[in-house]
């Protein structure tokens, strides 16, 4: 497979269209269809600059997730908080921002920053961060921006089982919830170095947390 080169066929405000021409195994020429967060001039510039990020947040023994509505599919699920990296922001910026507006939570330690991945490789070159991430507060509900309906919650193990069975995620929380409600306190984790480490899932509770639900699930 040898990629030739791209085209802009669509200028959109916020995606923009490319055709990449390829050479397929059999040494015929293809068109593929992607969109892209960025202007690209040619194809080394696929993937090249991460736009975002996704943490993966949890307050002592709870984890953050955001049930919002979404635009593209047109119904409410389960997601990481998650935005853009605005021009000039670092990473730890732009989480606590993204905390802060989604949320209302603060961010109290960034366990772990994995290197940027792939979005939704199969129609974009979009790359973020997976941030893991301490966090302590009371959630707030609905977010700061008219153009997003969000709704932030803390839930226990229990709870994520219960919703993984019910609702619908995005991929990236779904992973996420699912090891989330798999592990227990105290054993390794991606979070942290080892089972004494002050991990992102369990260990030491040093962040104090305010909870908003006092039932099962307050917010489904």
């Amino acid at each position: 497979m040898e990629c030739l080169g791209l085209e802009k066929v669509h200028n959109g405000k916020y995606l923009k269209n490319y055709e990449i021409s390829y050479r397929n195994r059999q040494g015929k020429e293809k068109k593929y269809e992607i969109v892209s967060r960025r202007e690209l001039r040619g194809i080394q510039d696929l993937g090249a600059d991460p736009s975002g990020v996704s943490v993966v947040a949890t307050c002592r023994d709870r984890m953050l997730l955001l049930r919002e509505f979404r635009m593209g599919v047109n119904r409410n699920i389960y997601n990481l908080c998650a935005g853009m990296l605005e021009p000039g922001e670092t990473l730890e910026a732009c989480v606590e921002r993204e905390l802060l507006e989604e949320t209302g939570l603060k961010l109290v330690k960034i366990k772990k920053i994995l290197p940027p991945s792939f979005a939704a490789v199969a129609i974009s070159d979009t790359t973020t961060y997976i941030v893991f991430a301490e966090v302590e507060g009371e959630p707030d509900s609905g977010g700061t921006s008219a153009n997003e309906e969000i709704r932030a919650g803390l839930y226990t193990r229990e709870q994520v089982k219960k919703l993984l069975n019910t609702e619908q995620f995005s991929s990236r929380a779904q992973m996420a919830a699912y090891f989330f409600s798999e592990t227990t306190p105290g054993t390794t984790h991606l979070g942290g170095g080892g089972k004494n480490d002050d991990g992102l899932f369990f260990g030491k509770e040093r962040a104090r947390c305010n909870y908003a639900q006092k039932d099962s699930l307050t917010n489904s």
